[in-house]
C-alpha cells in the first residue's frame, strides 16, 4: 500500500524526533543500512603531560586522531620534546588494500607548485580521489628548481640523481612500499665513439658527463647543471644532430628543449665531445634505470636523503650535518612494506622548534617504521589530508615560511571514490583548535569550551562510507538541555556549568539514520575577558591587524569567545573594526595615516581594550661609527670590512668581496661586536646601501626572543650610490629582536665577480609611545579600560564621536547590527554589534 505524500512526511518526522532524544548513542546507522567505516574521530584533548626541560607550564600535550580513507588515519599531536615543543602530523597508511601512493609533480622536471597545487592538477585515475599528499625530494632551489633525486612516475625515469646514488621511497608495482635506490646507466654512441651518459634530466652533470634532457625538463634554464664549467650543447631530432650551440664558458640562458627533439649537455671533456659534432651526424641513446635490491622496478619513487631508520634501528646523526632542530618531512616503511608512515614536524615557530635528524628517527621508529628516510624539510614540509566529507585533502601542517613552498615534486594517497550516500556525520566546533586565538602556541585552542550564557558554532559534515563526500541536511540535539541548547542552526549556547553531548542526526533512504556528535564543555562564569594582543600597531593608512578574545573563569579555565557574542565600541573616525567568525579573529584597520586609540571590547558583562596606533617612528639602531669593530667572515668567498669616511651621514661601513672562486653560494658576512638591539615591537629595518651594480643579494639575519634565527632579505643590488632598503620584519618574531649580521648572498652559479658596497644609517621603524598606555587617560579614540586589566564597562559621561557610520558626531554608543543576513560590517563602518 502506498502511503499519501503528506502522510509519509508525517510518519518520518515522528520518526526522527523519536530516534533525535537525548538517549543517541556514538555515530551509526541502523541495522539495515551499510556499516560506517570502522574509525574514531578523537578530538585534541589534552594528554599526560610528559617531563621535559624547559617546558611552558601553561602548555599541556594534545593529540588527536581522525580517518582520512578506510585504512588511512591522521594523529595530530603536540608534546614536550628536548627542552622546548613540537607539533607535528603523522599519517598512517595500509597499502595492502585499495590505497595506491601516486608520484605528484607539475608535469615537467624543474616547474614548481605548492604541494596544494600539486594536488588540484593531479590526474588520480578514473573512479579514485586523492586523499593526502606531501612533499618529496629535496631540490635545486637556487638553480634549476629540478629534484636532485631520481624519480619514477608510473613505472617511467622522470629524471635522474645526482652522481652518486641517493635512496628512494618506491612504491609497486603490487602495492608494498620499500626504500631502495635506483640505479641509473646509459650510453651516448657519436661518430668518434662511444661515452657514458651520466644523467637524464638531472639537475647535476659531473666533470666530464654528458646529459640527456627532454621536453619534460621544462622551461628552466639547463646552465646551472654545470655550475659554471665549459660547456657544449647538440640538439638531436630522430637521431640526428640539428645544432651544435658552441662552448658555453659563462653558462648563458639555454630555454625549454622543443618538441620532438632532445638534447645532450656536455660539461669539460664531455663538452669538447659535443663540440665535435656537426649539423647532420647521427648519435644514439640508451639508457635504462633498475632497482639496486635487484627487485622489480616500483611504480612511484621519490628521493630523500638521510636513512633514519634501517631494520628497525633509528640512526644517530649526532656531530653530523644538517642535525640542527629544524622542520622536517619523513617517510617510513613496515618491516613487510605493507604500511606507509608519513611524518611534517614543524619548526622555527614559537609553536614548535622543530626537531632534528636523530630526534627524527626515533619518532619514526616509534610511529611503527622499520625502514624511514628523510624527506626535504625546512619551508618545504607539507602535509595534507581529507577531513571527512571533504572533496580535496587541506594542509595540516604549519609550514614555516608561513605559506606552502612551491616544491618539484610529492607523493599522492589516492582511494576509490565512495557512493556518496551519507553514513556519518563530523561534528566539531567550526572554529578549529589550530585556528583558535590564544595567548601562547598550543595553549588556548579550546574552542569545545564554551562560557554560559555565550556560544559556540558547530558544524555538521556528512560522509560516505569512503570518508568522502555526501549531502545530508542534519537536525541538531542536546542531551543535556539544562546545560545547554543547540539551535537548528547548529549554535550551541552554555546555560550551567557541566559536559554536553551534541548530536547532528537525519535519516536517509537506504542508509536510515545518519548522525554524529561532539562533546562540549561549559565552563564556569566568564571572570576575565583579554585579548590575544594588548597592543595592535599599524604602520599607514590601509593597514590591518587581527586579535581574537580569550576568557577565564574564576578556576583559570581559558576558551576563546566567538566575534558574535562581543560588542566591539571604538572611534570610526580613526578605525573599522571587522569579525572573521571562521577563525573567531577581529580585523582593525586603520583609516588615517597617524592615530592612537583603543578598541573596547565587551562579552557576558566583562570589558577589555586593545591599544591601537597607526605610524611609526624611526630610530637609528647602528650608524656604523664602530666600523673598524665589525668583523668580516665568509662562504666560499673572501673579503674585508673597512670603515668608510664617506659614508652617507658620517662614517659607514665598506664591504669588499670576492665572489669569484666558486660557483656554489658564497656570502660576505659582517659581524657587529656584539649583537644590534633592535627597540621593541618594531615593524620594520632600513638601512643606505651604495651599491656596485653586481646583483648581490643583500640580507639582515636576526634573532628574536625565543633565539630563533630569521633572515630577511633586500632587493638585490643591480644599482650604483645610495639607495634605502627595507626589511620587513617576520610577523611571527618574538620581539625584542637583534641584528646577528649584515650580508651579501650570491645564488646564481654563473655570476662570479668582486665588489664592494658601502652600508649606513640602519634604523628600526617603531610604534609611536601611546597615551592611552596611561592608566587614566583617554585620548581621542580611547575607551574603556586602561590596557591589561578587565572588567565590567566604566561608568562616566559619554564621549563625543563619530557613530554607527553617519558621518556626523554623536554620543559615543553601540550601533545596531548591519542590516541583511551578513554579520560582517559594511566598509568603513563604524562601531558595529554583530
Amino acid at each position: 500500500m502506498r502511503l499519501p505524500r503528506r502522510t509519509a512526511r508525517a510518519l518520518l518526522g515522528a520518526a526522527v524526533s523519536l530516534l533525535l532524544g537525548s538517549a543517541l548513542a556514538a555515530p551509526g546507522t541502523t541495522t539495515d543500512s551499510p556499516a560506517p567505516p570502522a574509525a574514531t574521530f578523537s578530538a585534541a584533548v589534552p594528554t599526560a603531560p610528559r617531563p621535559a626541560g624547559g617546558t611552558d607550564p601553561g602548555r599541556t600535550p594534545a593529540r588527536s586522531e581522525r580517518p582520512v580513507a578506510p585504512g588511512a588515519t591522521l594523529t595530530s599531536f603536540s608534546e614536550p620534546h628536548a627542552g622546548g615543543w613540537v607539533r607535528g602530523d603523522a599519517l598512517s597508511v595500509d597499502l595492502t588494500g585499495d590505497l595506491r601512493v601516486d608520484y605528484l609533480a607539475s608535469g615537467t622536471v624543474t616547474r614548481r607548485r605548492t604541494v596544494s597545487e600539486l594536488v588540484a592538477r593531479h590526474e588520480p585515475g578514473a573512479g579514485r580521489r586523492t586523499v593526502a599528499a606531501v612533499n618529496a625530494d629535496f631540490f635545486d632551489i637556487n638553480g634549476t628548481g629540478a629534484p636532485l633525486s631520481a624519480g619514477l612516475r608510473d613505472g617511467r625515469l622522470t629524471q635522474s640523481g645526482s652522481p652518486d646514488p641517493s635512496p628512494v621511497a618506491g612504491f609497486g608495482p603490487r602495492g608494498a612500499g620499500r626504500i631502495l635506490e635506483l640505479l641509473f646507466e646509459g650510453t651516448v654512441r657519436l661518430p668518434r665513439g662511444t661515452l657514458p651518459l651520466a644523467g637524464y634530466n638531472a639537475a647535476d652533470l659531473p666533470p666530464g658527463g654528458i646529459g640527456l634532457y627532454t621536453p619534460d625538463w621544462g622551461g628552466a634554464d639547463r646552465a646551472p647543471t654545470t655550475h659554471g664549467a665549459r660547456s657544449t650543447e647538440v640538439t638531436v631530432a630522430d637521431g640526428v644532430v640539428t645544432a651544435v650551440h658552441g662552448e658555453r664558458s659563462t653558462g648563458g640562458s639555454t630555454g625549454p628543449v622543443p618538441a620532438g627533439t632532445t638534447v645532450l649537455r656536455g660539461r669539460e671533456a664531455g663538452a669538447d665531445a659535443l663540440a665535435a659534432l656537426v649539423p647532420g651526424d647521427r648519435v644514439a641513446v640508451r639508457y635504462a634505470v633498475r632497482a639496486g635490491d635487484g627487485g622489480p622496478l616500483p611504480r612511484t619513487a621519490v628521493g630523500g636523503r638521510e636513512p633514519l631508520v634501517v631494520d628497525g634501528e633509528p640512526r644517530d646523526w649526532t656531530g653530523r650535518p644538517n642535525n640542527a632542530a629544524a622542520p622536517r618531512t619523513a617517510v617510513g616503511l613496515s618491516a613487510d612494506g605493507g604500511t606507509l608512515h608519513l611524518l611534517t614536524v614543524d619548526g622555527r615557530q614559537a609553536a614548535s622548534g622543530g626537531v632534528t635528524l636523530t630526534a627524527l628517527g626515533r619518532m619514526m621508529r616509534d610511529l611503527g617504521a622499520y625502514q624511514a628516510l628523510n624527506l626535504d624539510g625546512g619551508g618545504s614540509a607539507t602535509l595534507l589530508a581529507r577531513e571527512p566529507g571533504a572533496a580535496r585533502p587541506r594542509v595540516e601542517n604549519a609550514p614555516s615560511d608561513g605559506a606552502e613552498r612551491p616544491v618539484p615534486n610529492g607523493l599522492a594517497v589516492t582511494v576509490p571514490q565512495g557512493s556518496g550516500r551519507p553514513v556519518g556525520y563530523r561534528v566539531r566546533p567550526a572554529l578549529e583548535p589550530e585556528r583558535t586565538p590564544g595567548f601562547a602556541p598550543g595553549r588556548d585552542g579550546r574552542s569545545d569550551r564554551v562560557f554560559p550564557g555565550l556560544t559556540r558554532r558547530l558544524t555538521a559534515v556528512p560522509f560516505d562510507e569512503t570518508y568522502g563526500p555526501a549531502a545530508g541536511s542534519p537536525r541538531w540535539s542536546s542531551a543535556r538541555p539544562a546545560l545547554g541548547t543547540v539551535d537548528a542552526e547548529g549554535t550551541f549556547r552554555g546555560l550551567r556549568t557541566g559536559r554536553v553531548t551534541v548530536t547532528a542526526a537525519s535519516v536517509h533512504p537506504g542508509t536510515g539514520l545518519v548522525r554524529g556528535r561532539t562533546r562540549l564543555e561549559v565552563l564556569g562564569a566568564l571572570e576575565r575577558l583579554r585579548p590575544t594582543t594588548a597592543r595592535v600597531a599599524l604602520t599607514a593608512e590601509g593597514d590591518g591587524a587581527t586579535f581574537g578574545l580569550v576568557g577565564e573563569d574564576a578556576d583559570g579555565a581559558l576558551a576563546p569567545v566567538a566575534p558574535a557574542d562581543v560588542t566591539p565600541l571604538y572611534d570610526a573616525s580613526l578605525f573599522d573594526v571587522s569579525a572573521d567568525p571562521d577563525d573567531g579573529t577581529f580585523t582593525v584597520t586603520a583609516r588615517t595615516a597617524t592615530a592612537s586609540g583603543r578598541v573596547e571590547l565587551s562579552a557576558a558583562g566583562r570589558t577589555t581594550a586593545v591599544v591601537v596606533t597607526t605610524g611609526l617612528t624611526e630610530r637609528t639602531v647602528a650608524d656604523f661609527s664602530d666600523a673598524g669593530s665589525w668583523r668580516f667572515s665568509g662562504a666560499r668567498a673572501t673579503g674585508a670590512l673597512l670603515p668608510e669616511p664617506a659614508g652617507r651621514t658620517g662614517t659607514g661601513l665598506r664591504v669588499r668581496y670576492d665572489f669569484s672562486r666558486s660557483t656554489a653560494t658564497r656570502a660576505a658576512y659582517a659581524d657587529p661586536p656584539v649583537p644590534v638591539p633592535v627597540p621593541d615591537r618594531a615593524r620594520r629595518l632600513t638601512l643606505w646601501l651604495y651599491g656596485d651594480g653586481h646583483g648581490a643579494w643583500p640580507s639582515l639575519h636576526l634573532t628574536d626572543a625565543r633565539g630563533a634565527g630569521h633572515v630577511v632579505r633586500g632587493p638585490h643590488v643591480r644599482w650604483t650610490g645610495w639607495r634605502r632598503l627595507t626589511f620587513e620584519v617576520p610577523p611571527r618574531a618574538a620581539h625584542p629582536l637583534t641584528v646577528r649580521r649584515i650580508y651579501l648572498a650570491e645564488t646564481r652559479p654563473g655570476a662570479r665577480y668582486r665588489g664592494a658596497v658601502v652600508l649606513d644609517d640602519l634604523a628600526a621603524h617603531v610604534p609611536p609611545d601611546s597615551a592611552a598606555d596611561t592608566p587614566g587617560a583617554r585620548p581621542r579614540g580611547a575607551a574603556g579600560l586602561p590596557s591589561g586589566r578587565s572588567g565590567r564597562a566604566p561608568a562616566g559621561p559619554a564621549r563625543r564621536r563619530t557613530a554607527c557610520g553617519s558621518g556626523v558626531s554623536a554620543p559615543r554608543r553601540r550601533c545596531p547590527p548591519p542590516a541583511g543576513p551578513s554579520r560582517r560590517p559594511p566598509a568603513h563602518s563604524a562601531s558595529w554589534r554583530p
